[in-house]
């Protein structure tokens, strides 16, 4: 399929007194863990792996960045240590999640014999095809993909024995749930099921109610809060100087930089716009080729460009070590987006800037990311550019919210997303 290799998840920076030895874990996987420099689990690790590990079902509310896929992908490949064929399942809403959820049981299953095969879409079957002829033992897997190769009766999933839910709210998010609920009916009613989401929403509260049977409710930090160790930064500006912004904000601290904007056709055009202004880029969305996204990914992680330009679909839950700044060419279309994407940098026990650069259409959202984030975002100047003065222009704000001619407002409240 691909040669590309994710790096296994680094510990995040906030973990617990305990040991990985407190929960349960088999001598053989502690050997792994202790291998990768893991030393103590993360609160959704403490709490989730003994759980797992005793075959309780479970729902997980925790944010990107937290150290949620050991928490199943550890249990998982204890439980999985007996039989033959596909017991495994993991459900995931993009391809790079799947890739690195692959990284991770490569090196925590080996121990255990354990194959695991990814299916994800934008790649020809043919070799999707040879991954099952090889019979693994746990299937990633996003849902549309799948279910095209259930369908023509590719993959089987009659033995299921563990099924993950891995962000099930970003995958409702994608429209993914009709294939989900296709999925679940080929599944055995009598299985082991964790689910993973960022919030509690009530579509996640049914779907954990549908499939999951009297689950424990883990809860590791209140939802929406963000991470530890960002800074965080808001900069208000006229609409026509948002490019301006950009460019100085990536001029003035050069690093490993991933901005993020709203729609596909904004990340074309701004990498264009950076590339042409000598800052040599990436971009990442979802109508590029899988080859295309593996490539962007590779040259930013390697460091052959110092800034990745990408959608929230195609960039969200990325595992990126050395992220230094992540700046919001757009507001984010959700506060819970704030959250996730500000998480993409501050990982594995280092520091981070979150910066946003808006204008006086986005002052209503910005109160809302304030409100659920428990924090009002420190507003500073670039030099050069004349800032927007929220006190002088409030009325402004309460008008009817126009679309900037040259990239689109930053949202809509109605909620339609485009092509991502």
């Amino acid at each position: 399929m691909t040669t590309h290799k994710p790096h296994v998840e680094a510990q995040p920076l906030e973990t617990t007194p305990a040991t990985f030895d407190d929960l349960g874990l088999a001598p053989d996987i502690l050997k792994a863990i202790k291998h990768v420099g893991y030393t103590h689990p993360t609160p959704v690790q403490q709490k989730a792996i003994p759980a797992a590990v005793s075959g309780k079902d479970l729902i997980a509310c925790a944010q990107t960045g937290t150290g949620k896929t050991a928490a199943f992908c550890l249990p998982m490949a204890q439980r999985l240590t007996h039989g033959k064929g596909v017991r495994g399942l993991v459900l995931c809403p993009t391809r790079e999640i799947a890739l690195q959820t692959k990284a991770f049981l490569d090196q925590f299953g080996k121990s255990h014999h354990l194959r695991a095969a990814v299916f994800i879409g934008g790649v020809k079957m043919g070799p999707q095809i040879q991954a099952i002829r090889k019979h693994p033992d746990i299937i990633i897997a996003t849902p549309g993909r799948l279910w095209d190769l259930v369908e023509q009766k590719i993959v089987k999933l009659d033995s299921i024995e563990e099924l993950v839910f891995d962000e099930a709210d970003r995958m409702l998010d994608m429209g993914f749930l009709p294939q989900i609920q296709r999925i679940m009916k080929v599944i055995p009613a009598k299985r082991h099921t964790m689910m993973f989401s960022a919030t509690m929403a009530m579509e996640i509260q049914k779907l954990a109610q549908n499939y999951l049977k009297d689950p424990e409710v883990i809860k590791v930090a209140r939802p929406g809060t963000a991470a530890a160790g960002i800074t965080h930064r808001l900069f208000l500006v006229e609409p026509e100087d948002k490019i301006k912004a950009l460019t100085t904000l990536i001029k003035k601290e050069p690093g490993s930089t991933l901005v993020f904007v709203k729609m596909r056709r904004d990340a074309d055009r701004i990498s264009t716009l950076l590339s042409k202004q000598g800052f040599p880029c990436e971009r990442i969305h979802s109508d590029l080729s899988q080859a295309q996204r593996v490539r962007a990914l590779d040259n930013f992680k390697k460091g052959k460009v110092s800034t990745l330009v990408g959608t929230d679909i195609a960039a969200r839950g990325l595992d990126i070590a050395g992220i230094t700044h992540v700046i919001n060419f757009n507001v984010p279309p959700s506060e819970d987006d704030y959250v996730h994407r500000a998480g993409r940098t501050a990982r594995a026990s280092r520091t981070g800037i979150s910066s946003t650069i808006g204008t006086w259409m986005d002052i209503n959202d910005i109160r809302s990311i304030e409100k659920l984030i428990g924090m009002t975002l420190p507003r500073e100047e670039l030099e050069g550019i004349a800032p927007y003065k929220e006190i002088a222009r409030a009325a402004a704000a309460k008008s009817k919210r126009t679309v900037n001619p040259r990239f689109g407002s930053s949202r809509n409240r109605s909620r339609g997303r485009g092509r991502r």
